[in-house]
Formats: structure tokens, C-alpha cells, sequence
């Protein structure tokens, strides 16, 4: 067991590091630098800039240098907790997503807790009873979960909210709390709109775990254990729930593999159409202004929480489930 954490552990530094190079490597990718950007954006609003002007913010960036020396720079700083500073808000990294990260985290924790208090009991009631009307009611709700858009989806329900209702649906807090500083009545506010967006950005996972917890649930139900068990008399809730929905369960530890990457990208889409002050926009507009040090520590912390909770996925399969367990000793 000691043997199996020791090189999950050291694959996952070494696998972080690697990450860090292709988030870096990629994001140098496209021709051009934030100079080049900077210069296009001004000359598209009429004003010029200067060699001289543009050779200076270079140096101040470190632009000028070859990318192995930026990236060693920028990793050495990453290391002592420095993300460098965004070119383009000419703010520190962390100060840039701080406020948005924790609105992120929010949203994607209670589209979390939505999806799987969903999908865990539909998925066990369709396998239960299988071909009867709920289940193909809850059926068809879970095809059309997953063919329809959330971004489409989100839309339709901000017309609706704004041509029946004459309510807003997007953003996260009311325009009078916009601005305004903390308070009993602005966190009120944010909890009356957090759950549209985490219902929109839980439909299409939800009915994809509907359909997951139903074929899993339908296997284990078939086994020998389970005959076994109700020819012995136990209650029907105690055959299902012991062991068979419990052995069903790895594909929603294996989602915690996602989660944490999630947490901090959400919907980028959903964000963007619903005007929510995520980290997903915060992502699509750095690359586009190749703001490469607020990017590259985007990408880089997506990286790094795809590892800790593909490292954290295999530590909560090993304990729902006694046969993996078995393997390791």
C-alpha cells in the first residue's frame, strides 16, 4: 500500500512538471507576443507606439529572451508562491483570479452537489425498475440532458426570464450589490441566483451519470452475491444498497478525477453567455491577448488539479471499493 502512494506520489510530481512545460511551450505556440497585441490594440483605437516603447516593454516582461530562460524564470517564481504579474490588467496573478476563483469554487461545488444528488437516486431508480414508465421517463429527461447545450439551454432560459418575468437571469448578484461592499443582504442575493447557473451546469453531467449509475447498477443486480442475498430472504432495500450500489459507485469517485480541474475552469461557455465572474472568461480572454504569465498560471493550476485529483480519484476508488484494495496488498 506505503509502495502504491510513493509512486502515484512521484508519477504526479513528475507529471506536474511536465505539465508546466506544455502549458508554457503551448501558450508560446501562437506567432506574436502581448507587445504585438498591446501594439495591434492601439493602433485599432488610433494611437501609435514607439520601437522604442514596444523594446522597453519587452525587457520589462522579459520578452527579449529565449523561451527556456522566461520559462525558468517563471517557474522559479511559481515555486516561491509568485505568479508574476498580468500584462494586461498590470495587476499580480493572484489578485487577478482571487475574487473569481472563489465565485468559481461556489458555482462548481453546488453544480456538484446538484448533479450527484440527482443523479444517484434516479440512476439506482431506473435500474430498479427497469422498463417501467419512470424509467423511461427519467430515460428520454437524461437523451435530452445530454443533446442539448447548456449554453443553449442557458439562453433560453434568460428569455424567458427577461420576456415572461422582466428578470435578469445572468450574473451573480443583483445591480443595486454589483459594486456594493459585503453584507448580510449582498450574500442573500448571491444565494437567490446561484441556483440557475449550477442547475445549467449540472443538467448535461447529471444525465450522463443517470445513464452511468442505471448500466452499472444493472450489471451488479445480476451477479451471483445478489441472487444469493434474496434467496436468503433479505430485504430488498438491504440487497440493493449494501453492496450492489456501493460497487456502482466508482464511476462517481472516478469523477473527482475532473472536479478539481472544473472547480476552477466551470463552463466557460455558460459563463460567458450568463456574465459570471469566473476564471473560465478570465482564461479565453489572457490567451487572446497572449497575457502569457495569467494564462500560463491558469493552465498550469488546471494541470496541477487534474493530477491531485486523478491521485485523489484512485484514493477513494481504493476505498469504496474492497477488490481494488485487494489488488494493492
Amino acid at each position: 500500500m506505503i509502495s502504491f502512494f510513493v509512486r502515484r506520489l512521484l508519477l504526479a510530481i513528475l507529471t506536474m512538471w511536465v505539465v508546466s512545460v506544455l502549458s508554457y511551450v503551448i501558450i508560446q505556440l501562437p506567432p506574436g507576443d502581448f507587445v504585438d497585441t498591446y501594439i495591434s490594440q492601439q493602433s485599432a483605437s488610433g494611437s501609435t507606439v514607439s520601437a522604442a516603447e514596444a523594446q522597453s516593454l519587452r525587457e520589462l516582461y522579459g520578452l527579449d529572451q529565449p523561451v527556456w530562460i522566461q520559462y525558468g524564470k517563471w517557474i522559479t517564481r511559481i515555486l516561491t508562491g509568485d505568479f508574476g504579474e498580468s500584462m494586461e490588467w498590470r495587476q499580480p496573478v493572484k489578485d487577478v483570479i482571487g475574487d473569481r476563483l472563489w465565485f468559481t469554487v461556489l458555482i462548481s461545488v453546488a453544480a456538484l452537489l446538484v448533479t450527484w444528488g440527482l443523479a444517484l437516486p434516479i440512476g439506482i431508480y431506473s435500474a430498479v425498475r427497469q422498463y417501467s414508465f419512470g424509467d423511461y421517463a427519467f430515460t428520454l429527461i437524461g437523451f435530452v440532458g445530454l443533446a442539448v447545450p447548456n449554453f443553449l439551454l442557458a439562453l433560453i432560459i434568460m428569455y424567458l426570464s427577461f420576456r415572461y418575468l422582466g428578470a435578469n437571469a445572468g450574473g451573480l448578484f443583483s445591480a443595486e450589490f454589483e459594486l456594493a461592499p459585503w453584507s448580510w443582504a449582498k450574500l442573500w442575493d448571491l444565494i437567490k441566483h446561484l441556483p440557475l447557473p449550477s442547475v445549467i451546469l449540472a443538467l448535461g453531467g447529471t444525465a450522463q451519470l443517470i445513464r452511468i449509475m442505471r448500466a452499472n447498477l444493472l450489471d451488479e443486480l445480476r451477479r451471483p452475491y445478489v441472487v444469493t442475498a434474496r434467496a436468503k430472504g433479505l430485504p430488498e432495500r438491504w440487497v440493493v444498497l449494501k453492496y450492489p450500489v456501493r460497487a456502482a459507485l466508482n464511476p462517481f469517485a472516478s469523477t473527482v478525477a475532473y472536479l478539481f480541474p472544473y472547480l476552477v475552469s466551470g463552463s466557460v461557455i455558460i459563463s460567458i453567455v450568463l456574465s459570471l465572474p469566473t476564471v473560465g472568461p478570465l482564461l479565453v480572454r489572457s490567451l487572446i491577448s497572449q497575457d502569457m504569465f495569467l494564462a500560463g498560471t491558469i493552465v498550469l493550476l488546471l494541470g496541477v488539479l487534474t493530477v491531485i485529483g486523478t491521485f485523489i480519484s484512485d484514493l477513494v476508488l481504493m476505498w469504496v471499493d474492497p477488490r481494488i484494495r485487494h489488488q494493492m496488498d
